[in-house]
């Protein structure tokens, strides 16, 4: 049981590892901003956050 538990602990911890490398090895890094005004094609195409015209157009 302590060895399949050490096994999970060991491939989650990897898994953050993996998943965090530009954020813990990059100067500056961070996750990148994936809300819908921040991106530049999603504005293009004219597709609007429906929290956003619900607290900001009020």
């Amino acid at each position: 049981m302590i060895k399949v538990l050490l096994l999970t602990l060991a491939i989650v911890g990897l898994a953050v590892l993996l998943l965090g490398v530009k954020i813990f090895f990059v100067k500056g890094g961070r996750f990148p901003n994936t809300h819908i005004h921040d991106n530049p094609e999603m504005r293009k195409r004219g597709i609007t956050c429906a929290r956003d015209k619900e607290f900001y157009n009020n």
